[in-house]
């Protein structure tokens, strides 16, 4: 079988048979292969790579594979779903303290690691300016899938877990503008004027996302749709507006989409979980094809005489670009020694940089096919050695220890248009503060009740003395007056129990003064939903 620029013959549905049936069972092995990836620590990216590889001309699928603008069409569409599950799932309230350093680690960390990891590749391999400068942009993308995959199991400082994502949600977007510049364009003679058009296309980008997120926002908080089922398909068909809008403007579309996501996944939209559930699944499909299809590009038995600079290139990058890009931009902002190291260290590269890799070979870029082999081993191997110390360091570093806060509720939200309220679904899970706690502490407003509590399967109508334990489900009704202060309200005690008025885990820090949770009246509660919390 052979897939290349040009087609041989048309597509039969014999053809298509066996397409849906490789692609099934490529799915089903992928699938299976992640609880290989759980246990040993490595990222699953190594799992998808190798079914890849395996179907190649190299293994026993001897699939011939070499058209790369395709990979890189499909590679960009997996990397916007990518993103937009990312910030569906990234919580303002965590990434917020760490946003400026964030910035800085996503900005100028970026250009510190292209310079250095240009440098070494000019001088310590021997290519041109040219294409050092491609290389050195295009493994200067970090990759937060790769990174929480194998941290997944500690629990970090909020700090730290907010730095790394923020990060990996904000450098896609000045990587992919440098890696296209260098490969599109000829000698850049005035650094400056490229400097303006990042920052005007981050601009643009960044605009748009957050205009398309909000706007979006509002929009299903506000219409009723008449199934579930279509809320994510909505939320992800508005994320994909962000980006193609965002592109269409000249500016960062990746911005846009991870901005617009996270907006969204911060407005405690309807049917909430059910929303997550589906972009994660989506987030799955997308890693397993995109890293299938760049497995099935490379060829193995090209890769001989690129390992050597592959590694020295990725020991400058790990060594001394990744850590001095961290000390530089995280110093002033008085981040401690112990987390400077961790987030050196955590600096995984994963789909982006193979996907960019791409662009050169599309742009008839001199000797691109070398490129795209060196980063691909690369990533390969420098994944593989961070990948499973990653645990390893964070214990040493002692970080991780005592940051066990409080599980979240998962909390869902279903609109009863004719009825002005909203029936909220809540899981309590293990480790939240709300066990234990009566359904009288709970002190929600005026307007909410919880009407229903599931146990071990078994349903019954509370009373107020009713003490409630991780792993029941709460049914809780509120009319939309006092909807959103239930909401924080019930995220307080899960967070702070049934004193979380007293030690300052209630509305106050959810931007709701205090005094607005008894059972007092109708006067005393808010005055509407309350959007600028924003964290869920």
């Amino acid at each position: 079988m052979r897939v290349s620029q040009g087609r041989e013959r048309p597509l039969t549905v014999h053809d298509l048979n066996q397409l849906l049936l490789v692609c099934s069972l490529v799915l089903l092995v992928a699938v299976a292969a992640v609880r290989i990836s759980s246990r040993s620590g490595l990222p699953s990216l190594l799992v998808y790579l190798g079914i890849g590889i395996a179907m190649g001309q190299d293994g026993v699928g001897d699939i011939k594979f070499d058209n790369a603008e395709l990979t890189q069409v499909i590679g960009y569409a997996a990397l916007v779903v990518i993103l937009a599950e990312g910030g569906l799932g990234t919580k303002w309230k965590e990434i917020k303290p760490a946003l400026p350093a964030a910035t800085a680690l996503a900005l100028f960390g970026v250009a510190v690691s292209v310079g250095v990891t240009a440098t070494a590749a000019h001088y310590l391999i021997g290519l041109d300016w040219r294409q050092a400068l491609i290389i050195g942009a295009v493994v200067s993308s970090t990759d937060a899938a790769a990174v929480f995959s194998v941290l997944r199991r500690i629990p970090l400082p909020s700090r730290v877990t907010g730095t790394l994502e923020a990060e990996s949600g904000f450098n896609d977007a000045p990587v992919v503008i440098l890696v296209v510049a260098f490969s599109h364009s000829g000698p850049i003679e005035h650094w400056y004027v490229l400097v303006a058009e990042i920052l005007l296309e981050l601009a643009i980008g960044a605009a748009i996302g957050l205009a398309v997120g909000w706007l979006g926002s509002w929009g299903l908080r506000h219409v009723a749709l008449p199934a579930s089922g279509l809320y994510p398909i909505a939320v992800m068909a508005i994320a994909v507006v962000a980006y193609a809008a965002g592109a269409l403007a000249h500016g960062s579309g990746f911005l846009a989409v991870y901005l617009a996501s996270m907006v969204m996944g911060n407005a405690r939209l309807p049917h909430w979980p059910a929303t997550r559930g589906f972009a994660d699944g989506l987030g799955w499909l997308a890693q397993i094809g995109m890293f299938v299809l760049l497995g099935l590009l490379v060829t193995p038995h090209e890769l001989g005489d690129d390992i050597l600079p592959a590694l020295v290139i990725g020991l400058v990058l790990t060594m001394i670009a990744r850590p001095l890009s961290v000390v530089l931009c995280l110093t002033p902002f008085r981040v401690p020694w112990t987390e400077q190291t961790l987030m050196s260290w955590a600096g995984l590269r994963g789909a982006v940089p193979i996907i960019l890799a791409t662009i050169p070979m599309v742009g008839g870029v001199e000797d691109s096919r070398r490129i795209f082999n060196i980063v691909f081993v690369l990533v390969v191997v420098y994944t593989l050695v961070q990948g499973p110390t990653l645990p390893w360091l964070a214990r040493k570093l002692r970080l991780g220890e005592d940051a066990e806060a409080a599980a979240d509720l998962g909390i869902e939200s279903a609109p009863l248009e004719r009825l002005r309220g909203h029936l909220l679904s809540v899981a309590i899970p293990r480790g939240s503060r709300m066990h234990g706690v009566e359904v009288n502490e709970l002190r929600l407003p005026a307007g909410a009740a919880v009407t229903l509590v599931v146990r071990e399967g078994t349903s019954f109508v509370p009373l107020p003395s009713t003490v409630l334990r991780r792993g029941d489900e709460l049914l809780v009704v509120a009319t939309d007056p006092v909807r959103d202060a239930a909401e924080r309200r019930l995220r307080a005690v899960g967070r702070g129990g049934k004193l979380a008025g007293w030690l300052g885990t209630d509305t106050a820090e959810e931007g709701v003064p205090r005094g607005t949770h008894g059972r007092h009246g109708p006067g005393r509660h808010g005055h509407g939903p309350g959007r600028a919390g924003g964290g869920r």
